[in-house]
């Protein structure tokens, strides 16, 4: 079964910036999509930003547009998650997850509840202090 690792999570004030990365255990995701959840508090994880490997987007929640962009590098079979002017309400575990090609088209992609089944790796914490 795939493997997601992510790092890059840490302790950072408002107004800074973080880069998250994601490494995945197979050499190519093609056709598939991956993307990130956040885990703030409770059970829920809310879908932040999901898209295929070739960068092209398919979900990204408001409250992140203009703040955080998402770039990959196939070669290492990695994608990342640029977060900059980090507010307290980012804070959370922020989750990688990967999804077949034929779900990722109309997959439902606001919380991971709706999510079609993937895959999904352990996390990085984010924590956003004043």
């Amino acid at each position: 079964a795939l493997q997601l690792v992510e790092s890059g999570g840490g302790s950072v004030q408002v107004g800074g910036s973080l880069r998250l990365t994601c490494t995945t255990s197979e050499k190519t995701w093609s056709g598939g999509c991956i993307g990130w959840f956040r885990q703030a508090s409770g059970p829920e994880r809310e879908g932040i930003v999901v898209h295929y490997m070739s960068g092209d987007i398919i979900y990204v929640v408001d409250s992140v547009k203009g703040r955080f962009t998402i770039s990959q590098d196939t070669a290492k079979n990695t994608v990342y998650l640029h977060m900059n002017d980090l507010k307290s309400e980012d804070s959370g575990m922020y989750i990688c997850a990967a999804f077949i090609p034929r779900y990722c088209q109309n997959g439902v992609f606001r919380t991971a509840r709706e999510a079609p089944v993937g895959y999904y790796g352990r996390g990085t914490q984010v924590t956003v202090s004043s």
